[in-house]
């Protein structure tokens, strides 16, 4: 855990439950969040915005995560945990398997206002909590855990793979064109544009061999993503035989995109 010198820990909460947040703290959320809701405006997909209004995200403070969880439990039964920051994948699994999304309380520091290398509460809360007010898509996300809890080691490797692929850069194809729905793209400022606006990304249709095959790297824009034709093709997939799948991905090898240009960085 850490970040520039591990500037970075998540917050304790006081005996109610709450997390205290600076004046500079909140400024910081509401810039973050007024920029976000101006570049996804096209970008994102209905599922986003309906979620966005659901667990009434706005720009005047650093939400609650008992209110994120009071909201997103009365929406598909989801809720929110808090953990330090970067967790053990088992951990993580089981957060998840227990249908909550963990959650890191810290928001990063207006220096790395653009770009921060962990996962913030921003990234966390408004990232990714949206999408699980989705029916479809938080029971995916609940049986992932379940799976990944399940399996031997040699097959963690490529469900991480499906998981960067979908949970956290996902597109989905609807009558309106493409549109976001990971939250590392819907958390990013720069990247949410390139995925939708720059011609040089690989969109390609979601096939989990192709998925279980296809390395990422976590510093720069991805040079493929992977589009869903609905939320419920992803759970029918996670509740498939899929460790099949994976063997034969590793018979055929994996599949190494052409790396982007060494300044496309994340944010």
């Amino acid at each position: 855990m850490g970040h520039q010198g591990s500037i970075y820990e998540s917050k304790i909460p006081d005996s109610n439950g709450l997390y205290h947040y600076s004046r500079s703290e909140n400024e910081i959320w509401g810039d973050l969040i007024n920029r976000q809701n101006d570049i996804l405006e096209g970008r994102v997909c209905d599922e986003f915005i309906k979620g966005r209004e659901i667990l009434g995200l706005n720009s005047s403070r650093v939400p609650q995560l008992k209110e994120i969880s009071n909201r997103l439990f009365d929406a598909t039964g989801f809720g929110v945990e808090s953990v330090p920051a970067v967790i053990p994948p088992k951990d993580f699994f089981a957060i998840l398997a227990n249908r909550r999304f963990p959650a890191a309380t810290f928001i990063r520091l207006r220096e790395d206002f653009d770009y921060i290398k962990e996962p913030d509460i921003f990234h966390e809360i408004y990232g990714h909590c949206p999408m699980l007010t989705n029916q479809s898509f938080a029971d995916y996300v609940q049986e992932y855990g379940k799976l990944a809890l399940s399996v031997e080691k040699q097959y963690m490797w490529p469900l991480q793979r499906l998981f960067w692929f979908t949970v956290e850069f996902g597109l989905i194809k609807t009558d309106m064109g493409n549109r976001i729905y990971g939250a590392g793209l819907a958390s990013s400022s720069g990247e949410s544009v390139y995925c939708m606006d720059n011609k040089e990304p690989t969109i390609m249709e979601f096939d989990p061999l192709s998925i279980f095959r296809t390395n990422y790297r976590i510093d720069i824009y991805q040079p493929i993503y992977y589009m869903i034709n609905s939320f419920e093709q992803l759970f029918d997939t996670i509740m498939s035989d899929l460790l099949p799948v994976i063997d034969h991905a590793k018979q055929l090898g994996n599949i190494n995109p052409a790396p982007l240009a060494p300044d496309q960085k994340p944010h």
